[in-house]
């Protein structure tokens, strides 16, 4: 069973546009916040990532908007692992209205593996597991080679 990640934020007045709605690119970063939970709850944080010489940058990010959020709402981010491989990683969001359940916004986001030098790496078996587990997900072959951030010198 994949692990789905559920955080709960408030629509706050300086995220509404001047037509009392949500501007769109604040979606992308409450998907950001869901993504951090959901590495919390599969048992690491970013920033532990980071002092292990892991950096996820975005590389591709989409967003379907379906209906308005507006100030006050109190927005659910539902988030999951959609693909892993040994140096990517694609995340998939729900934005949905706590009130009603209605579905506000689909949208998701590929992060490849980078080391501190930003040149791709593989994820260490440590975060593979990690994922794996959490979310039934297994790693794909790499397209490029990329060396293991273990092996590296």
């Amino acid at each position: 069973m994949s692990t789905i990640g559920e955080t709960t934020l408030r629509v706050r007045y300086a995220e509404t546009d001047q037509m009392a709605v949500v501007y769109n690119a604040n979606y992308l970063i409450w998907y950001e916040v869901g993504r951090v939970e959901l590495m919390r709850q599969m048992g690491f944080t970013y920033l532990e990532m980071e002092q292990d010489g892991i950096n996820l940058p975005v590389v591709e990010v989409k967003c379907r908007y379906k209906h308005p959020a507006r100030y006050d709402d109190e927005i659910t981010i539902r988030t999951r692992v959609e693909q892993m491989r040994t140096s990517m990683l694609r995340f998939h969001y729900e934005a949905v209205r706590k009130s009603d359940g209605q579905l506000l916004a689909t949208g998701e986001s590929t992060h490849v593996v980078v080391g501190r030098d930003m040149k791709r790496i593989h994820l260490t078996p440590k975060y593979q597991a990690a994922i794996s587990s959490a979310t039934g997900v297994a790693p794909a072959a790499a397209h490029h080679g990329a060396p293991s951030c273990a092996t590296q010198s």
